[in-house]
């Protein structure tokens, strides 16, 4: 089984990036899930997708893999573009703000 290696992205809802800066290892399903008919719950007898390690650095997460003889794929983070504004949305509110504020 081929697990990955991949910096998690940030959360799309916030502007914050904490648990971004550690690498993952992380196992593919091996087979899909099934609806339980009686309660409607989600199961699979795959064990294997639960497993998520965190490691410091990609070397160290390479490391582990080869160790225990696991075949990783490594999936380079894409650059994030700086995020440069003149002025926020707290700008708008300021008392040094010189002209009215309108909507």
């Amino acid at each position: 089984m081929r697990a990955r290696i991949y910096r998690p992205a940030r959360n799309a809802m916030q502007s914050g990036t904490a648990k971004t800066r550690d690498w993952v290892l992380e196992f593919p399903p091996a087979e899909a899930r099934e609806v339980d008919p009686l309660m409607g719950w989600t199961s699979s007898a795959d064990t294997q997708a639960q497993v998520r390690m965190r490691f410091e650095t990609r070397e160290a997460a390479l490391d582990y893999a080869t160790r225990h003889g696991i075949e990783a794929v490594v999936q380079e983070p894409q650059a994030r573009k700086p995020n440069i504004r003149p002025a926020g949305y707290g700008e708008n509110f300021a008392t040094s703000r010189r002209g009215a504020w309108t909507h």
